[in-house]
């Protein structure tokens, strides 16, 4: 079972991969953004909204090549963490 970190404001190195889920009508989607150093603009990856399973396998993705690091999930207001995607810390 895969773990993810909580996204913590100011609490996540630049370069870390963010997964941020919101309500899309009665589902959950998310984007992927990767965190940049404070004073600059994250970068958002294009692309449709993705379930949440879809979402981990692309922020995984865009690893590959790198040295592997946690990735982190956002939660918007009222977006609860399903026990089914993984462990969140």
């Amino acid at each position: 079972m895969e773990t993810y970190r909580r996204y913590r404001k100011n609490e996540v190195p630049p370069g870390s991969i963010i997964v941020k889920f919101y309500h899309s009508g009665d589902q959950i989607r998310g984007f992927l953004r990767r965190e940049t150093p404070p004073g600059e603009d994250d970068v958002v990856f294009p692309g449709e909204e993705m379930e949440p399973n879809d979402a981990f396998i692309a922020a995984r993705n865009k690893m590959i090549g790198e040295t592997l690091r946690p990735i982190y999930v956002e939660l918007s207001e009222g977006v609860q963490w399903d026990p089914a995607w993984g462990r969140l810390e």
